[in-house]
């Protein structure tokens, strides 16, 4: 498979997959506070995290399946640019605690599903 063509299949299922999750997860949700994202990025960084390892140590997999798995499907399943527009957003609406909240809760959560990620792939 081309790389170009893995990307595109990646980024096609990543880009659905965000869309279902984080409105489900938005849904079942309290307040304002913009859980869906949240839940994709911090998902998304911990497979990151967890794919980085196990491409890198365990797996003979080609360039296309790595670039699909990881530019393609995460890079389509995560999203900096809704969580920014959803932080303006909360801003926008003087809900600064929400959007102060927002803020380290996608960076250090995401630091920490990252960290998660690595340290499963090495333990299996």
């Amino acid at each position: 498979m081309n790389t170009w063509l893995a990307v595109a299949l990646g980024g096609a299922v990543g880009a659905l997959l965000r869309w279902q999750l984080s409105g489900w997860v938005q849904q079942r949700a309290w307040g304002a506070f913009p859980w869906g994202t949240l839940a994709v990025n911090v998902l998304g960084s911990f497979l990151l995290g967890f794919l980085f390892v196990w491409f890198l140590e365990r797996s003979t997999a080609s360039e296309a399946v790595r670039m699909g798995f990881t530019v393609g499907f995460l890079g389509a399943l995560t999203t900096f640019s809704t969580f920014s527009l959803e932080t303006m957003r909360l801003i926008e609406e003087q809900a600064w605690l929400l959007a102060c909240a927002n803020v380290l809760a996608q960076v250090l959560l995401g630091l920490f599903g990252v960290w998660l990620g690595v340290r499963v792939a090495r333990l299996i």
